[in-house]
């Protein structure tokens, strides 16, 4: 694209140089299509939720905190058509576009093919129509791919992404790898299915899926269900560690949590006021003629249980005689994907499953089903909704549904029932919705009964408690949520993300090093030192490593102490012939050139930790690849070796069990790295830390260390002029600098131990 004319791909971009703060907006497909006239070509604003949604929010509240939003997306033909077009007046002219050329065969292997013939069926849990094909899944990420260098030419520092649903999954992570400060929010509008169906894609594309959507500041979506089954697939896949909402990815902190989106209220609430509304009620009043009337509008997709939905009319009708001639069901199916097989094949079943009940059931006078297979208009539609005595909304599996929002929010009369799918996103709000298994043709028979039966006062009950509901979350307050979420979560990881000790960093650090007359050394050990090892007594020291280490050590204006969370015995054995100290137990013994050890506890708890070890055994016996380590004053059960996800749930549970058992009695219990360990209260490295601090005065303070433990240091050091504190490994931390790896630590101490100390030499 290098060499083209800016023209070519900015369309209505207004004084780009002038903007700050700018919202840009990412989707596979703008908000508008081209169309042909003659030889003319014109824009018509295509509409659709997100559309509708963004539309709301940013002509309510969101202008007020940008300075000009950018829509990105397919613009749904070729550069040639798209330069040559014109915009009519009236057409919508709020947003700026920026069109994204994706050549036709890519286009089609990336959406019918990768988007929607596997990702769609297989988000929605319908594995058996999942297709596999590599031609798809390179397509998938080359659109990605055009999408992100198209964006590259525009991006500014201050700019806010918000990119949307599961055409555009790996994008986040391409544009983070370009700008590393790029503030980016990812939304997905569909479920994200649990691990066990997320495991069937290949290895490959799994990780391209999950470190695409990692590269987002926040990621967000529909449920807390689908927000967990997310979570759950990082960790197996990735082999991260989340922190409730968070987990920790390419040295940022990202949240995850829940956004259900929402319609704009008011708009649908008024509507019903509206006179080209009452002309089309009034049309539908005299097509009731005094019957009950059930409504349902969908688009045409296999998801959307159209099938049980007619079965279960059926059978009420046949449960039912009664109301034969005295009920009419006005099903609406919106034209979609028409060009996949399996929505030809759900067309075709439709068509045939109409024509039988209405041949079979319907007489010269009556149908049972009126059929419209088109779009509505939006007056038509608000007509609908509240001419109609029910709306039946039974998807088999639903990101979240507005069209049941939109019904409920439509009734200003406080009249109608909502019969809604238990698997719809939207379920989890609308609790007064008469909720059905969609799977159950027998209990949609039955509800449909219950819900043309109910009295005036029910409807009313139950439509007020889910306008409510929907009054208060609506459109403007989702997007805000999101974006709130956003800038804190961005905000948050600013605030208390360690700068990376670099280059100029180790300099001035070297230099008070230098210049310091005495120096205090706290090292931790795993992790810090040496790297994590299958089980710990592995994870001994190098000759290089001990080398540094007595280096350090011998310099007399230095005292190096190892504080770790091991055992006397094993930092005796491997250090104990060093000048240095050693703290063991995280505090519980000390050891310094005395010969001998300290004990900073008295008591004997060896009767409290038997019953601390039969809880733990119980936990080895429950989760294979733990292991407990017995220590002097405390235990360690181990799980860096389980499964990340059944490790991780039975460590949740163990702790909670040790919490309880601990109540009332003089122990710790600590959530490591991988490890929950049982120590005596008050025992900790930052208790340590302070005595050693205490004993002398130091001038420079180096504190390095990789696990929560090591926090408690960090935190009595804050504040300290003279104090450095470097935290190993990517987490949030009190600590001031971080480091990647033991090994930069390893060059860290090694720089130290051979600087010249100039400063020193003169004085």
């Amino acid at each position: 694209m290098q060499g083209r004319s800016p023209q070519t791909f900015l369309f209505y971009f207004k004084k780009v140089k002038e903007m700050k703060n700018r919202l840009i907006i990412i989707s596979n497909r703008l908000p508008l299509t081209i169309e042909q006239n003659g030889d003319e070509y014109k824009l018509k604003p295509s509409s659709g939720g997100l559309v509708s949604a963004i539309s709301s929010y940013l002509q309510k509240q969101g202008k007020g905190s940008v300075s000009e939003d950018i829509w990105v997306g397919y613009p749904g033909c070729d550069e040639r058509l798209w330069n040559n077009a014109e915009r009519p007046e009236g057409s919508n002219t709020d947003h700026n576009f920026l069109p994204v050329f994706i050549d036709d065969d890519t286009y089609q292997h990336y959406y019918d093919g990768f988007s929607n013939s596997l990702i769609w069926p297989l988000f929605h849990y319908f594995p058996s129509f999942a297709q596999y094909d590599d031609a798809d899944f390179e397509a998938y990420m080359s659109a990605n791919k055009i999408f992100a260098d198209t964006l590259a030419q525009h991006i500014r520092h201050d700019d806010m992404v918000w990119i949307h649903d599961y055409h555009l999954m790996p994008l986040a992570g391409m544009l983070r790898k370009r700008f590393p400060w790029l503030t980016i929010g990812f939304f997905l509008h569909i479920p994200f299915p649990s691990y066990e169906l997320f495991r069937v894609i290949p290895k490959k594309w799994q990780h391209e899926i999950l470190k695409g959507i990692a590269g987002a500041n926040l990621i967000g979506f529909h449920t807390i269900d689908y927000a967990s089954h997310f979570l759950t697939s990082i960790e197996r896949v990735l082999k991260v560690q989340r922190d409730g909402q968070h987990f920790v990815w390419d040295d940022r902190r990202i949240k995850v949590d829940a956004f259900p989106i929402s319609i704009d209220f008011d708009k649908f609430y008024q509507a019903a006021d509206s006179p080209d509304v009452a002309a089309f009620r009034e049309t539908y009043t005299t097509l009731k003629d005094g019957k009950q009337l059930i409504f349902s509008v969908d688009r045409l997709d296999y998801t959307k249980g159209l099938e049980n939905r007619l079965k279960g009319y059926h059978q009420f009708l046949s449960d039912n005689p009664d109301y034969i001639g005295k009920v009419v069901f006005i099903l609406v199916i919106v034209p979609s994907r028409d060009a996949i097989d399996k929505y030809a094949e759900q067309k075709k079943m439709i068509d045939e499953y109409i024509g039988n009940l209405n041949s079979s059931m319907g007489s010269i006078t009556w149908q049972p089903v009126i059929y419209h297979y088109n779009s509505l208009s939006f007056d038509e539609l608000i007509a609908l909704y509240t001419s109609c005595d029910l709306a039946l909304i039974t998807p088999l599996r639903d990101g979240m549904n507005l069209v049941a929002k939109e019904f409920v929010a439509s009734r200003k009369d406080q009249r109608g029932v909502l019969i809604l799918s238990e698997m719809a996103g939207a379920a989890r709000e609308l609790t007064d919705a008469l909720q059905i298994n969609p799977n159950d043709t027998a209990e949609i028979a039955t509800m449909i009964k219950q819900a043309l039966e109910m009295p005036e006062a029910e409807q009313a009950k139950r439509i007020s408690a889910m306008q409510n509901c929907i009054k208060h979350y609506n459109v403007d307050t989702w997007a805000s949520d999101f974006f709130d979420n956003l800038t804190a979560t961005v905000s948050h990881q600013l605030n208390t993300q360690p700068a990376l000790l670099d280059n100029f960093s180790k300099a001035h650090l070297l230099k008070k090093y230098g210049g310091a007359q005495k120096r205090l050394l706290l090292l931790d050990y795993d992790g810090t030192l040496v790297p994590f090892t299958k089980f710990p007594e592995d994870a001994v020291p190098d000759e290089a490593l001990l080398s540094i280490i007595k280096e350090l050590a011998n310099n007399a204006d230095n005292d190096v102490y190892i504080i770790s969370g091991r055992s006397s015995s094993f930092l005796q054995q491997w250090l104990g012939n060093l000048n240095v100290g050693l703290i063991a137990e995280h505090g519980a013994k000390f050891w310094y050139r005395s010969g001998k050890w300290d004990y900073a506890v008295k008591e004997d708890i060896q009767e409290l930790m038997s019953k601390v070890e039969r809880i733990m055994d119980l936990y080895v016996a429950k989760c294979p690849d733990t292991f407990i380590e017995h220590k002097e004053f405390s235990l360690a059960w181990h799980y860096r070796n389980a499964d990340p996800v059944l490790g991780g749930l039975r460590a949740h549970e163990l702790f909670d069990q040790l919490v309880d058992l601990t109540a009332s009695l003089p122990l710790n219990i600590l959530n490591g790295n991988k490890v929950i360990e049982v120590r005596i209260k008050g025992i900790n490295k930052g208790v340590a830390a302070q005595k050693v601090i205490d004993a002398d005065s130091y001038d420079f303070i180096l504190c390095i260390g990789d696990d929560k433990t090591d926090e408690d240091m960090f935190k009595k050091l804050q504040g300290l002029p003279n104090a450095y504190t470097v935290k190993v490994g990517d987490e949030i931390s009190f600590a001031k600098y971080h480091l990647h790896s033991p090994y930069l630590v390893q060059s860290l101490l090694h720089n130290i131990s051979v600087y010249p100390e100039p400063e020193k030499q003169s004085r």
